[in-house]
Formats: structure tokens, C-alpha cells, sequence
């Protein structure tokens, strides 16, 4: 029997170091998708969690050897539903509220310090089995493991399966297991009265989790309604972002974590103005490289020239570039472009492909979200532009949007100097009004003079023309240039400047 009760124990704590880390894991990657900067939101998590435990380390004490397995029952039952719900309660809280920061640490604190509470006291439940420098070193080393296979099983099966609403509610219920199993195997050692209040308590927490999993998508779907303006067509979580399509009449709009990508109605101010201006400057365009814009709908622009003969898109999600060529409403917006013959379509990150590329492209077009974490920052640096100037043809263009002069002043004019300390001999800064996002810029480089008022435009545009043109280069006195430090991967400037000046305006 003793046997069986040590397997029993350690499979709650196993299954305690596998919760444990899903859940902060959880919490940062939600407050990433709704908050951006991935970097301070899994800090603060992280460290807001290791100070919980800590706390709830030091509590244990206070909690007596007499009911010390009922007890430690009663806190699983606790961590469970909070721990199933944490993702829940955040998307309530950012649909609903404006404390969507404060909710975030406070259920971190919270589940740290029950789940500091645990490893003390299955330490303690395990003392009759093994002395103390095994039981210690027991607990431990099958918690971490617990702990590594969660961190494995995160983003390659559970993030791009469940997502994060789906994910938290089935380990809720994960967690829920080990107060079953303690109260299968150690029946003998509680009290009837106390064992009725608990497995009671248990079926509710487990019904109340188990309802939520199986109604999920409707719940998922009443708080997006609340996001969004517009009826919701599509919505999908990947492992590297959450993208929403939504429709309202014929205005179709995509976005990635929150954040409008597009808006159907006025997109082809964007999409012209970062494809017609670098392409009128390069004499016989034939092969173009576009970093990001998985949505088809740059590479919808740049087939309109004859003389192309290969377009290499790149796009780290497969699943942008999968909805721009299945999805109807995507599709006849790009026109099929990524079905094209021309285009190769290359699912990675563009920092590493551009790493490990030798070809050399006439043109280089930079589609990119917005630098609003680390990862996307890292793409605005002078390295990264270093690395477009090392693919790009001593004769090419290269272009980057470099997000609203207006609302983003000083990142866009530290984009500017970081192309510039990219290597680039000439950058020249443009902009334009696109009503569903405001004033947005763009930055055109190359290694020769470039020209944007004697352009060779074509004719099939909507917006872009001669005359626009020589004034997309005309910035207002309070959005002048500003001389800004470059941005890099060790000092991402740019991250810093984007989200500050985003925030003054919300």
C-alpha cells in the first residue's frame, strides 16, 4: 500500500510541475497578444510568479501536519480554478475592463502562491516514505521534469491546437485530477464528513471547467464581438500570433493580435505606396523579395509589372499565407496572387532567411507589423538592415513601412537612422493618409540617388499618381525629421519609442 500511496504522490507531482509552468505560460502569452512588448510581459509575469511562490513557500508553515492532505486537496481545487480560468478572466477583463494589467498580475500572484504552497506540502505528505535528502530530491527532480515537458509541449502542440482560452480551461482540469486521484487513494485518511464537502466541491469545479471547455468557441466568439467593430469571418491562434478577418459590408479587415492590418476599403493607398515608388525607381524589375506580407496583397501589386520573373514572398506564419490563398473573401481581395507561377512562398523568419540567402533581388519590399515587441524589433534594427543591403542588387530599391510618423513619431525617424546606419548611402522618407490607420510612412533605400517626383508610374493604380507622389515626401514641422540613435538587437530603440508613442495617443 505504501507502495502505491508514494506513486500516487509523485504523480501529483509530476502533474503539479506540469500545471505549474503552463499556466505562466498562459498568462504571458495572452498578455502578449493583447498588450504586445512580449519582453516586459513575460517578465513581469515571471517575476511577479517567482515572488508568489515564494510567498506561498513561506505560508506553508502555517498550514498544520493534522489535515495536511485535505488541506493540500483544498488548494488544488483552488489552483485548478483559477488556473483553468486565468485565460478566461483576461479575456473578460481586457473586453470589459481597462485593468487588464492589474487582473494579469493578479491572477499570477494568486495561482504562484498556491502553487508555492504545493511542493512544501507533498514534501511534507512524502517524509513517511523517504527520508528527508530523497524526498527533497524526489519532488524536485520529477516537478522540473514536469516543468521541462510543459515548456516542450507549449508551442508545438498546445498553443497551435487549443490556443491559449482552450489550453488553460484542459490543464484546469489536469490540475483537477490530482484532488481526485489524493481522494481515491487516501479515502481511509479523511474524515466521511469532510470527504462529501470536498468531492461536492470537486464535481462543481470540474463541471464548471468542463462546461466552459465545451462552449468555448461561443465564448470565444461573444468576447471577440466585443473586441471588434465588425462581424467576426475568421479567427484563428497560431503559435506565433492570434489573427482575426472580420466583414462589415464590403470592408473586410485582418488583424494580427489586436492590431488592423488592413482595412479593404482604403488598403490600396497602403499597398500602392509601398510597392509603385521603390519599382518606378528600378529600371527593369525582374526578381523581388517581400518580407511579410502574407496576405497577398503587396505581391497583388507588384505582379502588375510585366518584366517580373520571380517574386520571393516570405512570411513566418503558415497560416497568414494558407488564409490569403483558401480563404474566398482574402483571395479575390489579392486577386490569387500567391498562386501565381512567379511566386515562391517560403514560411520563415525573415531575419534568418536573409542570413542564410546569397541571391541578390532588385527589389526588397518590407511588409512587417508593427516593432511592438522584441522579436518584431529586432527586424527594424541596423543589423537586419544590414542584412537587406548584403541581398539587395547594388542597383536595387529597398523599402520598409516604418509605421505613422503621427502617432509614432520618434520610432519612425529612428527606423530612418537605422537603414542609414544599415549602410545604406541613400533613404528617403515618405507618407500618406490611409483613413483606417491615419498618417503612415514608409522609408525607400538604396546605394544610389533615388527619385520620387520624375517617376515612370504605371497606369493601373487607384491612388498613387504623379502628383500624390511629390508630396508624400513633405512631412509638417511638429513631424519633421528628429535625429534619433539607431536601433539594434541589443538596444531595441525602436520597441521602446513605437510603444510610447502609441500610448500617448490611445
Amino acid at each position: 500500500m505504501k507502495h502505491k500511496e508514494t506513486h500516487v504522490l509523485i504523480f501529483a507531482v509530476f502533474i503539479a510541475g506540469l500545471c505549474s509552468i503552463i499556466y505562466e505560460l498562459l498568462i504571458a502569452t495572452a498578455s502578449s497578444y493583447f498588450l504586445g512588448d512580449s519582453i516586459k510581459q513575460f517578465s513581469i509575469t515571471i517575476g511577479s510568479y517567482m515572488a508568489a511562490m515564494g510567498i506561498g513557500s513561506y505560508l506553508s508553515r502555517f498550514v498544520g501536519d493534522k489535515q495536511l492532505l485535505l488541506n493540500f486537496i483544498r488548494f488544488e481545487l483552488v489552483l485548478g480554478l483559477i488556473g483553468g480560468l486565468s485565460v478566461p478572466l483576461l479575456y473578460l477583463a481586457f473586453a470589459y475592463t481597462e485593468s487588464f494589467q492589474w487582473v494579469s498580475i493578479g491572477l499570477t500572484v494568486a495561482i504562484g502562491i498556491l502553487i508555492g504552497l504545493e511542493i512544501p506540502l507533498l514534501s511534507r505528505l512524502m517524509e513517511k516514505h523517504y527520508q528527508l535528502s530523497f524526498n527533497i530530491s524526489n519532488v524536485l527532480s520529477v516537478d522540473y521534469l514536469g516543468a521541462l515537458i510543459a515548456t516542450l509541449i507549449f508551442p508545438f502542440i498546445l498553443l497551435p491546437a487549443f490556443g491559449t482560452f482552450k489550453t488553460a480551461l484542459f490543464f484546469g482540469l489536469v490540475n483537477m485530477s490530482i484532488a481526485f486521484v489524493l481522494l481515491i487513494f487516501f479515502a481511509d485518511k479523511i474524515a466521511i464528513s469532510h470527504k462529501k464537502i470536498i468531492w461536492g466541491y470537486s464535481l462543481v469545479v470540474t463541471a464548471l471547467l468542463g462546461c466552459t471547455f465545451i462552449f468555448s468557441s461561443t465564448l470565444l466568439h461573444h468576447f471577440s464581438d466585443n473586441l471588434y467593430n465588425d462581424r467576426i469571418v475568421y479567427a484563428v491562434e497560431t503559435p506565433y500570433q492570434k489573427i482575426v478577418m472580420t466583414k462589415r459590408k464590403d470592408d473586410l479587415r485582418l488583424y494580427l493580435n489586436g492590431n488592423l492590418q488592413f482595412s479593404s476599403t482604403d488598403e490600396y493607398r497602403y499597398h500602392e505606396s509601398l510597392v509603385h515608388l521603390p519599382l518606378a525607381n528600378v529600371r527593369v524589375p525582374k526578381n523581388v523579395l517581400m518580407l511579410g506580407g502574407g496576405d497577398g496583397l503587396g505581391v497583388r501589386e507588384v505582379l502588375k509589372y510585366p518584366s517580373i520573373e520571380s517574386i520571393t514572398l516570405v512570411d513566418l506564419d503558415p497560416a497568414i499565407t494558407h488564409l490569403a490563398t483558401e480563404n474566398h473573401l482574402l483571395s479575390k481581395l489579392n486577386k490569387q496572387s500567391l498562386e501565381n507561377t512567379k511566386v515562391t512562398v517560403i514560411n520563415q523568419d525573415a531575419f534568418t532567411f536573409l542570413l542564410d540567402s546569397t541571391k541578390k533581388y532588385h527589389a526588397i519590399i518590407i511588409d512587417l507589423p508593427d516593432p511592438n515587441n522584441a522579436a518584431l524589433a529586432r527586424l527594424y534594427s541596423q543589423e537586419f538592415y544590414r542584412l537587406i543591403r548584403q541581398n539587395l542588387a547594388f542597383d536595387g530599391v529597398f523599402v520598409t513601412q516604418a509605421t505613422s510618423p503621427f502617432f509614432a513619431h520618434k520610432a519612425f525617424w529612428t527606423i530612418y537612422s537605422s537603414i542609414k546606419s544599415g549602410g545604406f548611402a541613400y533613404a528617403v522618407p515618405y507618407h500618406v493618409n490611409v483613413p483606417s490607420f491615419g498618417d503612415w510612412g514608409f522609408i525607400m533605400a538604396s546605394q544610389r540617388p533615388l527619385d520620387l517626383k520624375q517617376l515612370d508610374l504605371i497606369d493601373q493604380t487607384q491612388f498613387v499618381s504623379d502628383q500624390v507622389t511629390e508630396s508624400m515626401t513633405v512631412f509638417a514641422k511638429d513631424r519633421g525629421f528628429v535625429a534619433m540613435p539607431s536601433s539594434t538587437i541589443d538596444h531595441p530603440l525602436v520597441l521602446n519609442h513605437y510603444l510610447k508613442g502609441f500610448k500617448e495617443w490611445d
